[in-house]
């Protein structure tokens, strides 16, 4: 049986005839299904999530694993939780098929080693504490059905995100997540309709649980990490807005909290010196409301 992503679409059999405008007006249109489709598995995605968060609120980490696209998307998404969310590069992993290298050239014959998904996964120490998300667009990938089929083995949570039904994959997880954007504006080409699919569920799914973790205040990315320019700029703004102070002593705050948002925010809450702020911040594991709380205030 072939997958829902390696099928024709009837809608742009004519895309290599027609002009430069009208091509991506199909591949648009295409586009557009996307969140619908997504929006079908918000339940799916909204369940992974607490489950997600449960392992992570007890000392356990989150790793995503793949091939190719899916593969890259999920080192990509994990690369940037650090510098949004303040947190270990630990928490969050992405393990994908040939390691590094895959990032940059393609490597999709590793795909096909189905012990080796187990074995990359035990390299990175995944335990029973552990949340693992496999990412298929096909769902038939053998690297990553042997990485969930590992990570399941020992006790870890283990859901996929698949865009085609009934796939091997989603049969060896506990929770499938399931959107079908339909078939790819160039046939099995899955970098598009279905690598957006998956991009937005991951985007969901490590903001939501960093924020169900406490890491964000309202919208405001309170415990980033400005390492750049723009990021601490950035940062001075959430500053100003958290604390409503003028941007002349936001700043004069920041620099004596050596720049950490979080520890500017709990000094400012609380009164008490750098010193004693990060303590408090290390303690209640980065969460500004629960530093705050333990310095008394």
């Amino acid at each position: 049986m072939v997958a829902l992503t390696e099928t024709e679409n009837p809608d742009t059999t004519a895309i290599d005839t027609v002009s430069t405008l009208e091509a991506v007006e199909m591949i648009n249109r295409e586009d557009e299904k996307v969140a619908a489709a997504v929006r079908k598995v918000l339940p799916a995605i909204a369940e992974a999530i607490d489950r997600v968060t449960e392992r992570l609120n007890n000392g356990g980490r989150l790793f995503y694993v793949g091939t190719g696209t899916s593969g890259r998307l999920g080192v990509l998404d994990a690369s940037e939780i650090p510098p949004t969310f303040g947190v270990s590069y630990e928490l969050v992993q992405g393990v994908i098929a040939g390691g590094p290298e895959a990032l940059f050239r393609a490597t999709e014959a590793s795909e096909d080693d189905r012990e080796m998904g187990a074995a990359d996964l035990c390299e990175h120490g995944v335990t029973k504490h552990d949340a693992v998300i496999g990412i298929a667009a096909s769902g038939r990938t053998p690297y990553t059905i042997g990485a969930v089929e590992y990570a399941r083995s020992i006790g870890a949570f283990t859901a996929c995100i698949v865009c085609t039904p009934d796939s091997e994959l989603e049969k060896v997880v506990e929770l499938a997540i399931r959107p079908l954007p339909g078939p790819e504006a160039i046939t099995g080409s899955t970098r598009m309709k279905a690598g957006t699919a998956q991009k937005m569920v991951l985007n969901m799914i490590s903001t939501v649980s960093m924020i169900r973790l406490g890491y964000v205040k309202g919208n405001r990315m309170t415990n980033l990490r400005p390492s750049n320019r723009k990021l601490r700029e950035r940062a001075l703004r959430i500053l100003a807005k958290e604390t409503g102070l003028d941007e002349e002593h936001a700043q004069r705050l920041l620099d004596a909290a050596n720049s950490d948002v979080r520890a500017a925010i709990v000094m400012h809450r609380s009164g008490a010196a750098y010193a004693e702020a990060e303590e408090a911040l290390i303690e209640a594991s980065f969460v500004v409301d629960k530093a705050v709380k333990k310095l008394g205030n």
